[in-house]
C-alpha cells in the first residue's frame, strides 16, 4: 500500500459521474417497481436487488469525495469565512433558486396545498425529499473548519483508529441484533461516530493511499455478490424493510463494495481540469460537462423523472413501457441526457450559471 499526495491525484470526474449515475438510477427504480405488481425472480434479483445495490452507492460516492476536496492537508490553513463564501456561491445560492422552483413545482404541479404547516416543513426540512442531501451537506460544511484541523495531525494509526470507531458503531451492534434478534448489552452510541462524517473523513484518507486494482476489484465484487445474496436470502424468510438491511449504507457488504469501488474509480487518476490532458477524447468530454453539473441534474433529476412518468415528452417511460431490466437504466441515460440538454444552454445566459449551480 503506497501513499499519494495532492489533489490532482483525485479522478474528480469519473467518481462525479458515477455517482450521480448511481443517484439517478435509484429515483428511477424506485418510480418504475412502484408501477409493477407482479415480479418474478430474475426480475426482482436484476431490478430490486443488484439495481438496487448500485444505485445506493451514488450519496456515499458523494461524500467521499467531498472529503477527499475539502478536507486535504492544502485546505487547513483556509480561513472560514473564505471558506463559507465559497460554499455560499456553491451551494447556497443553487439551493435557494432550488428550493423556490420546487416550491413552485410542488403547488402548481403536483397540486400541494400551500398551508402554512407544509411551508415552514419544507424551509426547515427541504421543499421536496431529495434535498435532504443538501441539509446534511451543510451539517458537514459546518464542522468542516473544524475537521481540517483535526486531521491536519492525523497519522495512519489515528485514521485507522477512527474507522475501527465508526465500523464498530454503525455496523457491528445492528447487524449482531439482526443476525440473532437479540438486543445486545452495548450500545452503538459509545462508538458513535454519524454514518456521513464517517464516509466524509474516510474519503480524504482513501485518497492518499494505493492498493492493487486487481485487490480492490476483488473487494468490489466480494462486496457487491454478499449484499446480493443476503438480500435474496434475507427475503426468503423475513419481510417489511429487513429485507434491504444489507443494501444500507451501513451495511458491512455495502461498505465493502462502496469504499472498494470508490478507490477503484480514484486508481485510474486523471487531471481534475480537463484543459491539462493534451487532446481530451469524446468520452472525457462528456465525462467533464457532466461533472460539472451534478449539482442542478441532482437538482432537477426528480422533475424529469415526473415528467417522464406523466408523458410529458411524447412517450412514457414506466415499468410497463418495457421490460424493467431495460426501461430502468433506459430511463436513468434519458432523464441524464435531458437534464444536460436543459441545463448546458441554460448555464451559458448570463446571471444564470450560479442561480443553477
Amino acid at each position: 500500500m503506497n501513499k499519494q499526495n495532492g489533489a490532482s491525484t483525485i479522478h474528480v470526474d469519473l467518481i462525479r459521474v458515477v455517482a450521480i449515475s448511481a443517484v439517478l438510477l435509484l429515483h428511477v427504480n424506485d418510480l418504475i417497481t412502484q408501477s409493477v405488481n407482479d415480479i418474478g425472480v430474475l426480475h426482482w434479483l436484476i431490478v430490486v436487488d443488484i439495481y438496487s445495490i448500485i444505485s445506493r452507492m451514488g450519496v456515499p460516492f458523494f461524500i467521499m469525495l467531498s472529503g477527499a476536496l475539502l478536507l486535504g492537508s492544502s485546505k487547513k490553513d483556509e480561513d472560514i469565512s473564505t471558506f463559507f463564501k465559497k460554499r455560499f456561491t456553491r451551494i447556497g445560492i443553487p439551493f435557494l433558486f432550488w428550493g423556490a422552483v420546487f416550491f413552485l413545482w410542488t403547488f402548481y404541479v403536483e397540486t400541494q396545498f400551500a398551508t402554512q404547516n407544509f411551508i415552514i416543513n419544507g424551509v426547515l426540512r427541504g421543499p421536496y425529499p431529495t434535498f435532504w442531501y443538501l441539509y446534511m451537506l451543510f451539517g458537514l460544511y459546518l464542522i468542516t473548519p473544524l475537521l481540517r484541523i483535526m486531521l491536519a495531525h492525523f497519522t495512519d494509526k489515528l485514521y485507522k483508529y477512527f474507522t475501527c470507531l465508526w465500523l464498530i458503531g454503525l455496523v457491528l451492534s445492528p447487524l449482531i441484533e439482526f443476525v440473532s434478534g437479540w438486543q445486545i448489552y452495548f450500545d452503538g452510541i459509545v462508538f458513535l461516530i454519524p454514518l456521513c462524517v464517517g464516509y466524509f473523513v474516510i474519503g480524504a484518507y482513501l485518497v492518499k493511499i494505493q492498493i492493487r486494482r486487481w485487490i480492490l476489484a476483488v473487494l468490489t465484487v466480494s462486496g457487491f455478490a454478499l449484499t446480493a445474496l443476503a438480500t435474496f436470502l434475507v427475503d426468503g424468510g423475513s419481510g417489511g424493510d429487513a429485507v434491504f438491511f444489507f443494501q444500507g449504507n451501513s451495511s458491512p457488504t455495502m461498505i465493502l463494495a462502496t469504499l472498494s469501488l470508490f478507490m477503484l474509480l480514484n486508481s485510474y487518476a486523471k487531471p481534475q481540469n480537463i484543459s491539462q490532458i493534451e487532446k481530451p477524447s469524446w468520452a472525457h468530454r462528456i465525462m467533464h460537462v457532466i461533472s460539472e453539473n451534478t449539482l442542478p441534474i441532482y437538482l432537477m433529476h426528480m422533475i424529469i423523472v415526473y415528467l417522464l412518468a406523466h408523458g410529458f415528452f411524447g412517450f412514457v417511460l414506466t415499468g410497463r413501457t418495457f421490460d424493467p431490466i431495460l426501461s430502468v437504466p433506459l430511463a436513468a441515460a434519458v432523464t441524464l441526457t435531458i437534464c444536460l440538454i436543459i441545463i448546458v444552454p441554460l448555464k451559458k445566459i448570463p446571471g444564470l450559471r450560479k442561480l443553477i449551480g
